[in-house]
């Protein structure tokens, strides 16, 4: 019997990454971190390039550690770009320090990432009833919102259309297809 999924998991790792992560609920500061990250990495990519990269930059970024990265030195930045296994962009690499440090700040400011983020839709997933990839938008008024917030709080490549990628990514946004076997699992 053939397994019902988005049309965009086609590949691999696309299918793994589908069953597996898009779209469940993420409470986990590290895996929040992660995850924008990833999301800003892939500004002008496919995601399937950056999930080919994602063990090679877990390793290169310190599995991911905000607290590390917003120390990164001059020097540091330089290696990362020499890193064949990672997404080489010196804007991209500036930005996970500077992601780094602004998100350090927001768990200050509000006890956790988790609390920010989610705050947003009050702790609810939003669930969409897509049938057709082509329903599915790229920006929404509240990825807009939510952009214009993270900028605010100094942080870099976090565009509507990367908020709204990111929050599909952590379960913010259910838009797995109805027909969709994850769609009842998210």
């Amino acid at each position: 019997m053939e397994v019902k999924r988005c049309p965009w998991a086609t590949k691999d790792l696309d299918i793994e990454y589908h069953d597996k992560e898009w779209g469940k609920p993420v409470h986990d500061d590290n895996l929040l971190f992660e995850m924008i990250i990833l999301e800003g990495m892939q500004a002008g990519l496919s995601w399937t390039t950056v999930l080919n990269k994602r063990e090679s930059m877990r390793t290169a970024f310190d599995g991911f550690n905000p607290k590390i990265i917003a120390e990164y030195s001059i020097e540091k930045k330089e290696q990362l770009l020499l890193n064949p296994g990672i997404i080489r962009n010196k804007a991209k690499i500036n930005a996970l320090v500077s992601n780094a440090q602004a998100f350090l700040r927001i768990q200050e400011e509000y006890s956790s990432f988790d609390s920010y983020i989610w705050r947003f839709i009050n702790n609810r997933p939003i669930t969409n009833t897509w049938t057709e990839l082509s329903q599915v938008p790229t920006t929404t008024e509240l990825s807009d919102a939510i952009s214009k917030d993270l900028y605010a709080h100094g942080f870099k490549f976090v565009g509507s259309t990367i908020c709204y990628a990111f929050m599909q990514a952590i379960g913010m946004v259910n838009d797995h297809m109805i027909w969709c076997e994850q769609y009842s699992k998210c």
